[in-house]
């Protein structure tokens, strides 16, 4: 516990080379919390924010200890000290986007980072029993907030807005009509939605296409609701992880899902999905991706919002389905998921003097950090949004890949 200050004291020295006075301004802790301040200002200078600034991107601290949390905690520092209040931004989106282009997230989390990333090579959390915390802690939480938030279909993944949408019903139908025609669906076909939320999904492609469809989900809550929404109509609702699904499908989609996954079970969804498939069938993989490999995971996402989830990088995804499925169509659309999560912000805000009997101001103000944090790294390109058509054994005659 001594080495740590010690040596983060020994780096900052050498970075700032301070005179006598300035290390007279406090001793001990006093003096890690100025060095830190001067390393956060050299960080803000270089993605263009200024510190209790004037632009709407500009960080507002009220709380001097900020700095030196989150150069020791990285992104959980920071997000913990903006749900306590410690600072403020009128445009969150705008500073993290500026921050991620800046490389600002590298530069700081001493302490956080490494662990998570050798805890996620140690351990396997999405197995077993693991599968279904993710369903516990983010998607269990209330029907109430979600209902408020999202579509009226209840679609909790990126929208599509390239069609000319302008709300986010018709970017969320847009988005399923997109991956109807993608699958090439017709009257009758057996349909499997590994992860189908709130069977918004579900229920519009058995309506609009006159498809069969099974859905599973790890969500108590989501499968007792979309089991209320697809009544009456050809859809199964299943509360299970995919490793225990059975049956042989002539579609398979996977929508928002994958994120849940888990590099050391990226090998074996593929495995399953085959398995699970006609050879004649097609899988369409729907998941927000990361530009490089990475195996450990975001500390305050990880804590607060997705428990044991983990982005894919290119790389993992290809190599997971090498020899199971031929790739027919790899489509980017990951900006549109800014509007989609403004939209999101938008729902949340106007729905708060209502949801505020259920949830505190802490929630608040985690809940508005996290959509805006996210569409912000998804404006600075560092998270993409992919949508993979693949194929048992290629389409005969060649895919028509459609936008």
């Amino acid at each position: 516990t001594c080495w740590i200050p010690c040596h983060l004291g020994v780096y900052l020295l050498s970075q700032f080379p301070c005179s006598e006075g300035s290390l007279g301004m406090g001793k001990g802790l006093n003096s890690l919390r100025w060095l830190a301040r001067q390393y956060a200002l050299r960080v803000l200078d270089a993605a263009g924010i200024t510190l209790n600034g004037s632009q709407p991107w500009d960080i507002q601290v009220h709380d001097e200890r900020l700095y030196l949390r989150c150069l020791l905690y990285g992104s959980l520092g920071f997000g913990e000290a903006y749900m306590e209040g410690w600072w403020d931004c009128e445009a969150i989106d705008e500073l993290v986007c500026r921050l991620l282009t800046a490389q600002a997230p590298q530069q700081v989390g001493w302490l956080t980072q490494p662990l998570l990333g050798l805890d996620s090579c140690l351990i396997n959390r999405q197995r077993g029993k693991g599968a279904f915390v993710i369903g516990r802690r983010h998607y269990d939480i209330g029907n109430d907030l979600y209902e408020a938030m999202l579509d009226r279909r209840m679609i909790y993944s990126c929208a599509y807005w390239d069609g000319g949408a302008q709300t986010l019903d018709e970017a969320q139908e847009a988005k399923l009509d997109l991956i109807a025609r993608k699958l090439e669906l017709q009257p009758g076909m057996r349909v499997l939605d590994i992860g189908c939320g709130w069977g918004g999904t579900a229920q519009y492609l058995a309506e609009r296409y006159g498809v069969q469809v099974v859905g599973i989900t790890v969500s108590k809550e989501q499968a007792k609701l979309a089991s209320e929404r697809c009544r009456g109509l050809p859809v199964e609702i299943r509360l299970e992880d995919y490793r225990q699904t059975q049956g042989k499908f002539d579609r398979i989609l996977s929508v928002g899902m994958f994120e849940h996954v888990g590099y050391r079970n990226y090998r074996t969804f593929m495995q399953v999905a085959r398995r699970l498939l006609n050879d004649n069938g097609l899988f369409l993989l729907h998941t927000i991706g990361s530009n490089v490999a990475y195996q450990g995971r975001d500390p305050w996402i990880e804590r607060y919002i997705f428990p044991n989830s983990m982005l894919p990088s290119p790389h993992l995804i290809t190599a997971a389905f090498e020899g199971l499925f031929v790739l027919e169509d790899w489509h980017n659309f990951g900006i549109n998921y800014v509007a989609t999560l403004k939209a999101w912000h938008a729902n949340f805000e106007q729905a708060w003097p209502k949801l505020a009997d259920r949830y505190d101001e802490r929630f608040r103000r985690m809940w508005r950090l996290y959509l805006l944090m996210s569409a912000g790294s998804f404006k600075a390109r560092a998270s993409q949004l992919w949508q993979l058509v693949l194929s048992p054994r290629g389409v005969s005659g060649g895919y028509r890949s459609l936008r």
